[in-house]
This record gives C-alpha cells, sequence and structure tokens, in this order.
C-alpha cells in the first residue's frame, strides 16, 4: 500500500533534482537544460533509465555504490537522457561533472526511490 506521505516524499525530491538540474545548467560547462518543465522531465528520465539499468545489471552500478563503474554509469545516463528531454544538452564533460555534481550531493543528502 502507498501511503501519501510516500508520494509527498517522491515528488518533493523530483522537484529538488529538477533544481539540482538547473542550477547545474546554469554553471556547469557542456551541460544546459531550459526551463523548470524540462528540468521535471529530466528528472523522471534520469531516474528512470538509473532504475533501468540498475534492475538490468544489478546494484553495483548504482550511482549509489560510488564506485568508479557507478560514477561512469551516472554519466552515461545524464548523457543518453538529452536524446530523450526536450531543451537538454549535454557534452561527454557536461555529463562527466554533473554525474562527480551529483555524487558529491548523494554523499551529503542520499535517496532513494523504491
Amino acid at each position: 500500500m502507498v501511503r501519501g506521505n510516500s508520494w509527498i516524499g517522491a515528488i518533493v525530491r523530483f522537484i529538488v533534482s529538477a533544481i539540482v538540474l538547473m542550477v547545474m545548467g546554469m554553471v556547469l560547462p557542456g551541460f544546459r537544460l531550459f526551463g523548470f518543465v524540462n528540468a521535471l522531465v529530466a528528472a523522471l528520465v534520469i531516474a528512470a533509465l538509473g532504475w533501468a539499468i540498475e534492475a538490468i545489471l544489478g546494484e553495483r552500478v548504482s550511482p549509489q555504490s560510488r564506485g568508479l563503474i557507478g560514477f561512469i554509469v551516472a554519466a552515461i545516463v545524464i548523457y543518453v537522457a538529452q536524446f530523450l528531454v526536450p531543451g537538454m544538452s549535454v557534452t561527454i564533460l557536461g555529463a562527466l561533472l554533473a554525474s562527480l555534481v551529483v555524487g558529491i550531493i548523494d554523499a551529503f543528502v542520499p535517496t532513494v526511490i523504491r
């Protein structure tokens, strides 16, 4: 059974993720994201791609594992998301930098949506 608080928590996490993506789009070279709606879509797409890859390849490739493989997989997910999200443009360097920022944020504010 899904409780109301869990839905509210998930919505808040996606909104915060969208804000973080927008800020990264403003400060990181090679990472551009235009508009809050596109940022929300990007947060959903990145979460879905990450979930799918983790489901297929196992938890050791998740960004939460914080190893080199998790870092690279997160960068690939961010890079691929640009092809699914309108208004998102990411270079390989931008994806690597964004993955680094996400890793640093996860170290201080870990979030897991299951």
